[in-house]
């Protein structure tokens, strides 16, 4: 039986896009229940309105502090039915009720613990792996606490860095990876196969 999804966002949805193409392929037992962004002008939005998906503004200018920003975001989340939380680009620190413990899922463009926390993300990931001159890179699906890029890791997929990378071809051999690891991990959810015990996951048969 399909698991019905949160996805939050803030810029062009092609993570979004990826699931729900994902899905609608037969290899995610996934639907979009909602979209909620923290930007008014989110391509992601639109992304939503064409798969038929109800979508939800919640713009963090408008609130003086996370708590109350997050508050907002879950009184939308709580219209729907939801069994997991995925952040897709959501460049907003969210407060985690206890209700959700181990059901919002994020994906990082390095192996956490390397180049992650605050201001890590994107580019800037991509440009400090380069700048270090490391020699192996990837990608980590975790769940979400209360910490940037923290939480318990699901998976993580390595992805070499050639002599020549820029951050943007960096980034395109990432994200190729991204596409796959994502789903796959939405997957062991959905297929109950996933524990966690003392803080690390466990996945099961």
């Amino acid at each position: 039986m399909a698991i019905n999804l949160a996805v939050l966002l803030s810029g062009s949805g092609t993570t979004l896009q990826n699931i729900l193409d994902t899905a609608a392929a037969g290899t995610l037992d996934a639907r979009v229940s909602c979209v909620v962004s923290s930007r008014e002008n989110a391509y992601g939005l639109e992304r939503a309105r064409k798969a038929g998906v109800p979508a939800a503004v919640v713009p963090r200018k408008s609130y003086d502090d996370p708590g109350s920003f997050s508050d907002a975001v879950w009184a939308e989340i709580d219209k729907y039915p939801v069994d997991l939380v995925v952040l897709a680009g959501f460049m907003s620190l969210l407060v985690i009720p206890p209700r959700f413990e181990n059901r919002i899922m994020n994906v990082h463009p390095a192996l956490i613990p390397a180049f992650c926390g605050k201001g890590m993300y994107g580019a800037h990931v991509h440009t400090a792996v380069l700048d270090l001159g490391a020699k192996v890179t990837g990608v980590t699906v975790h769940f979400v606490d209360n910490e940037y890029d923290n939480g318990p890791i699901i998976l993580q997929r390595p992805v070499s860095v050639a002599e020549d990378d820029t951050p943007e071809t960096l980034a395109a051999r990432v994200q190729a990876e991204e596409r796959k690891a994502y789903p796959a991990a939405i997957q062991l959810f959905a297929e109950g196969r996933i524990t966690v015990v003392d803080g690390r996951v466990r996945i099961g048969r």
